[in-house]
């Protein structure tokens, strides 16, 4: 379900110079880093690269949405992490992206943690954004 305008709690502002090869900064100077292809992709790999930033940000806001789902749940997560792979590869429209996102959570089964993660992808805010979009596999 969509929020309104209304609804927004915090809105992230940042600017792209150059595209994938250039610079990006947020308006409040907090980020700023050059960002070029990698390597694998015929780049420099000099900089960080979207796909890297995206993965920073994925794993980030599902570590938070698996605390929020432990707390419902009265689970013990400390000491848990959570690692998002972002590939790039070509598709049918040029090119597309495919996630994994993989959890450790030592201080539960693996069929709690299992569990845990299901949920967590259920409310994570990156999750809804790319359902139906791309393809997230989850592990444990």
């Amino acid at each position: 379900m969509s929020i309104q305008q209304s609804d927004v709690l915090y809105t992230a502002v940042a600017t792209a110079e150059n595209g994938r090869d250039g610079r990006v900064a947020t308006d409040d100077g907090k980020l700023d880093v050059v960002v070029n292809p990698p390597k694998e992709m015929g780049g420099s790999g000099a900089g960080t690269n979207p796909e890297q930033l995206f993965a920073a940000g994925y794993s980030a806001c599902f570590q938070g949405a698996l605390g929020v789902v432990a707390r419902q749940e009265n689970a013990d997560i400390s000491g848990s992490t959570v690692t998002a792979e972002v590939g790039i590869g070509k598709n049918d429209e040029g090119f597309g992206i495919i996630v994994r996102i993989s959890a450790v959570i030592p201080n539960v089964d693996a069929a709690t943690a299992r569990e845990l993660v299901e949920k967590a992808h259920q409310v994570c805010p990156y999750s809804k954004a790319t359902r139906g979009n791309i393809t997230v596999g989850l592990a444990v």
